[in-house]
């Protein structure tokens, strides 16, 4: 009985096992054949302008390598602390024209650059404007240059529209980022020591490489050169920054005229909009006058550090009133070198009203 018990469960066993093997080998987990795709339906309107908004103004988007005579061709570094340094730039006209942030070439002597279809051509600087973080290249022996990226305006901007960067963060060429603008009439410095005014901050995500790129509208048109990054890790943080195109537009002719370009002002240097904050005071406080100028020679005072007492505040241009600085930089740059200007003084509890003349600063 044992013996025909023990034979029957063997056989029963085996024809589980022969089972469980043959379920294995037909089961779905184990099909070898590719699956039928989905088909999905029509892309979303954003995405379809994304897409448009890309494929229209990359190909006038390009990478710039810029290095110096004695720099290892092999290094790259953003910031030229190498001796070579990579960002970005657009094309700006049809005479071979690029736009570029400053910082990108001022240490090279040899500046190339790569398109899009992947051809590389060699490019000279003819104009730099450090107190704008700019520079304008021309193309040298390019096959067919791109058309110009569109302009835009940054005086029509919102806080909360859409921006979109392309450029080549990293290296990595041809990218696109999106995000909004974030806030506008931020005061950023640069490396000649003067205050770009009417920045434009974003969270579109910019990192290194990203520099001298163009920063777009939803219409893809330019509304600002990418320069700059908030970051404590160097990279994107959501807080970045754009020449406003207005300044771009004024500045990059001049320098495609005259290889340089006026910084007019009266030669102030003027207190963060946070410290007039923090003293309750509506203006622009004057810190201290430059050696020469003429702020100095229309008896502006600037702060007593020894007393710790207010000097002259800036409270009207023109007969307008001058809430932050980029009141009055917007004026003096609209009138430019040459011209004079009238400004209202708060000096206590005294006001009184002075015409000085604006200057070139940057020859100071």
């Amino acid at each position: 009985m044992n013996r025909r018990f023990m034979l029957f469960a063997a056989i029963v066993a085996g024809v589980l096992v022969a089972l469980t093997v043959s379920n294995i080998r037909y089961s779905p987990w184990t099909n070898t054949v590719a699956r039928t795709v989905d088909q999905r339906g029509p892309l979303a309107d954003a995405e379809r302008a994304n897409i448009e908004l890309f494929e229209r103004v990359s190909p006038s988007v390009v990478q710039v390598a810029a290095r110096s005579a004695a720099a290892n061709p092999l290094a790259e570094d953003e910031g030229g602390g190498a001796g070579a340094a990579s960002g970005t730039g657009f094309v700006w006209d049809n005479d071979g024209h690029v736009v570029t942030n400053n910082h990108v070439v001022q240490n090279g002597s040899e500046v190339a650059v790569r398109f899009a279809s992947g051809e590389v051509a060699q490019a000279e600087i003819i104009g730099v404007a450090p107190n704008y973080d700019l520079a304008v290249l021309r193309i040298r022996g390019a096959r067919k240059m791109p058309p110009p990226v569109a302009l835009g305006s940054s005086s029509e901007l919102k806080v909360g529209q859409s921006a979109f960067a392309i450029g080549n963060p990293f290296g990595l060429d041809q990218s696109l980022t999106s995000g909004i603008i974030s806030a506008l009439k931020r005061r950023l410095p640069t490396s000649s020591g003067r205050e770009i005014t009417n920045v434009i901050q974003t969270d579109t995500a910019i990192n290194p490489g990203n520099s001298g790129g163009p920063l777009l509208d939803s219409a893809g048109r330019l509304i600002g050169v990418n320069t700059a990054i908030i970051s404590p890790s160097g990279s994107s943080a959501g807080i970045g920054f754009a020449v406003p195109v207005d300044i771009v537009n004024r500045v990059v002719p001049e320098l495609i005229k005259n290889g340089r370009v006026p910084t007019p002002g009266i030669g102030i240097i003027a207190a963060s909009e946070a410290v007039a904050t923090r003293l309750g005071v509506e203006g622009v406080i004057i810190v201290r006058t430059a050696p020469g100028s003429p702020a100095e020679r229309a008896g502006i005072r600037g702060v007593d550090f020894n007393s710790g007492t207010l000097g002259d505040v800036i409270v009207q241009v023109d007969g307008k009133p001058v809430h932050r600085l980029s009141d009055l930089t917007d004026q003096i740059e609209q009138l430019g070198a040459g011209k004079s200007i009238r400004i209202g003084l708060k000096r206590g509890s005294q006001t009184r009203d002075i015409t000085i003349d604006i200057v070139d600063i940057s020859r100071s």
